[in-house]
């Protein structure tokens, strides 16, 4: 379906956008697919490459090299004020209290209805900020705030937010639904940080290394590359130095960012291990989960997180108890044991996804607008 030169343009605010890494490039690319006729006015960081755009069809998309990483807050305020006085929609794709804040602070009046759109992927709430945002919904009604989870939208509605949703945006297929494939590698994909767990997946391939009993040589593969800006936090930096000196052969390192077609081919005959930190992941959505289950890899996980509630659901993954390197060695080995059987759940619940209308409740209200 072609672009409507004459349409508004949907306006997308995302400051830490500057590559392929993250979700945020993978939430947009599944936005593009949804909505082809749609047109949008991108804001992102000052480092976008051109590469970025090279899994999505950006050729009609206006891209604003707009954000700087020191004065992004500044610029936010500055353009969230630009776009209220312009009546064009904009959606805030990784949205939290700034934001809400800062759009009451300049909005020239009452915001009218499907005219912003702000979607939380986290939302944790102390009794200070419960209060802050309790005065953004009596003072601005008409915002529409979306969750990626239900537990989300249910604290969103408790602080008076009126008009909200659930989406759970999933990353195109490239074609045909994956087949479940005989088990290849670990994978343990995407940016490593403290909260993904990246430490404790080192204190693994420390003991895989020192010949952990029943481990015999499984190959691993480990993305190393830091977030949107190539940085790691303290905590990672150190598993990285640890990491340094390991000796495990059957280890493979991948030190930088992958291209889009790159990284999906991690996970063909992949065992996705994610021992993601249940505090930062109680309610959080990993895209990395979606995409391995797009390509029919189980998942192994920890008990207390978004993808340990997916994995009981489907079928398509092993939980363990904690993030110990013993009690993970333990979910692999069960995993491996059950593979074939896991690999077809998880091939499964990617189609249960998959018939989901993932961005309806955002695409619904813009032409009610």
């Amino acid at each position: 379906m072609p672009v409507d030169p004459s349409a508004a343009p949907l306006h997308i605010v995302e400051p830490t956008l500057v590559s392929e890494a993250g979700h945020c490039h993978m939430l947009l690319h599944s936005l593009r697919a949804a909505a082809p006729a749609l047109r949008f006015e991108l804001w992102a960081g000052r480092e976008w490459s051109s590469r970025a755009g090279a899994a999505v069809p950006w050729s009609d998309t206006t891209v604003h090299r707009h954000f700087s990483r020191r004065w992004r807050r500044l610029q936010a305020l500055w353009l969230y004020r630009r776009l209220l006085r312009g009546g064009e929609p904009f959606l805030v794709p990784t949205a939290g209290r700034f934001d809400l804040e800062a759009i009451r602070r300049v909005a020239p009046g009452p915001v009218p209805p499907n005219r912003v759109f702000l979607y939380f992927h986290k939302l944790s709430l102390s009794p200070s900020k419960e209060a802050a945002l309790r005065r953004v919904a009596q003072s601005q009604p008409e915002l529409v705030t979306l969750g990626t989870t239900e537990i989300i939208e249910s604290r969103l509605q408790s602080l008076g937010f009126r008009n909200t949703g659930v989406m759970l945006p999933l990353p195109p297929r490239p074609g045909p639904a994956a087949r479940p494939q005989p088990f290849r590698r670990i994978v343990v994909a995407g940016a490593a940080r403290a909260d993904k767990g990246f430490a404790h997946v080192v204190d693994l391939i420390e003991r895989l290394a020192a010949g952990a009993a029943g481990s015999p040589g499984w190959p691993i593969a480990v993305q190393l590359s830091g977030d949107h800006y190539a940085r790691h936090d303290p905590v990672t930096r150190a598993a990285l130095q640890r990491l340094a000196a390991v000796q495990y052969p059957p280890l493979q390192r991948l030190p930088q960012t992958l291209p889009s077609d790159d990284f999906l081919t991690l996970f063909d005959g992949a065992l996705c291990l994610q021992p993601y930190e249940p505090s930062e992941y109680a309610d959080k959505v990993s895209a990395v989960t979606l995409d391995a289950l797009n390509a029919a890899a189980p998942i192994v996980t920890v008990e207390g997180t978004w993808m340990a509630a997916i994995a009981r659901r489907h079928g398509c993954g092993v939980v363990a108890p904690t993030t110990s390197a013993d009690d993970l060695l333990a979910a692999i080995r069960t995993a491996l044991e059950r593979y074939p059987e896991l690999a077809e759940a998880a091939a499964r619940a990617a189609a249960r996804f998959a018939s989901q209308e993932n961005w309806a409740p955002l695409l619904r209200r813009l032409q009610a607008g």
